[in-house]
């Protein structure tokens, strides 16, 4: 089902899809209105995986990758459990604790903002609000979002992947990064082929 407006399409083969679910959707991903949907919105590709499945290493190869293209690249971090980047008894900390709604904190080189949110937001409000400026935003995790996931595994961690999971055709999980000799239907990347996950990144937005 299409991450935009909720149309279907068929599933495999799957490189095919994901084309399908970006032209059927490009005014939502290239920014023009869909009703509720926010303008300006880059595309969102999530990585995805279990628990220490090296996400966060693959991530590392893929970002200076698209980099390498000219692509301008932001990123989100999904944390379930929870973070604080505003440590107490500093400055910003205590701004917020007499009650700020919100504090920017800013230097030459750097801004950042802490906000309290009355829910966890989507990938697309992070990327309207917050990162509207760059070409395509990937998320370390999301795996219950309808965007499309490129999924990394590793054996060491888990026996099984998601993609071999069989809920997991209803994730839009495009691709597979692992050396492990696993069953899968999605195309499969070896652990450090960023190169070539760019390729199907690239093809799939028209980057």
């Amino acid at each position: 089902m299409c991450a935009g407006c909720g149309r279907g399409f068929a599933r495999w083969p799957i490189v095919s899809s994901a084309l399908r679910l970006v032209k059927c959707c490009s005014r939502w991903h290239r920014g023009m209105d869909m009703g509720n949907r926010k303008t300006n919105v880059p595309p969102v590709l999530c990585v995805v995986g279990k628990k220490r499945s090296g996400k966060t290493r693959f991530m590392e190869l893929l970002v200076p990758e698209l980099k390498r293209r000219g692509l301008c690249v932001g990123t989100v971090k999904h944390d379930a459990h929870g973070f604080d980047i505003d440590h107490e008894g500093k400055d910003s900390w205590r701004h917020r604790h007499c009650g700020a709604d919100a504090v920017c904190i800013a230097s030459p080189g750097q801004v950042a903002l802490v906000r309290d949110v009355a829910q966890e937001p989507m990938p697309e409000d992070l990327a309207a609000s917050f990162l509207s400026h760059v070409d395509i935003v990937l998320t370390e995790g999301y795996y219950r979002s309808g965007h499309p996931k490129v999924e990394v595994h590793w054996g060491g961690s888990h026996e099984q992947p998601l993609c071999a999971e069989a809920s997991s055709g209803e994730r839009n999980i495009l691709a597979l990064v692992t050396d492990d000799a696993v069953s899968v239907s999605v195309p499969r990347f070896a652990a450090n082929d960023a190169p070539g996950v760019a390729d199907l990144i690239c093809g799939l937005f028209g980057l």
